[in-house]
C-alpha cells in the first residue's frame, strides 16, 4: 500500500543550506544572473548572505543588518551600489561576457 504524504509534512527547502562552498555559490549566482531578473538577483544574494552569515556580511558591507535583509528580500529592487557592496563582502566578482559568441 502506498502511503500518501501531506504537503505540510514535506521539509522546507532552503537553498542557503546547499551553498557550502565558493563553487556552489558561483554556479547558483550564474544561473540566477541568466534569468535577467533584478528581484531574483537580490533574493539570491540574500540566500548567499544567509549561507555565509548575515551579520558578518552586514558588517563587511557597511550596511545595517536590517537594511541588508530589506534590500535582499524577494521582490526588492536594491541599488547597484548595494549589490556591489554585498558582492564585495561575499568575496564575489561580477563579470561581463558577450551575449552572443562571435565566430
Amino acid at each position: 500500500m502506498t502511503r500518501k504524504i501531506k504537503i505540510s509534512e514535506l521539509p522546507v527547502f532552503d537553498v542557503a543550506e546547499h551553498l557550502t562552498d565558493d563553487q556552489a555559490i558561483a554556479e547558483y549566482l550564474s544561473i540566477v544572473l541568466e534569468e535577467n531578473d533584478p528581484a531574483a538577483l537580490a533574493e539570491a544574494l540574500g540566500d548567499i548572505a544567509r549561507a555565509r552569515g548575515m551579520t558578518e556580511i552586514a558588517r563587511e558591507s557597511g550596511l545595517a543588518r536590517e537594511a541588508l535583509y530589506k534590500a535582499l528580500r524577494p521582490a526588492s529592487q536594491p541599488r547597484f551600489d548595494t549589490i556591489s557592496r554585498v558582492c564585495d563582502a561575499l568575496g564575489l566578482k561580477l563579470t561581463v561576457a558577450p551575449k552572443h559568441a562571435t565566430a
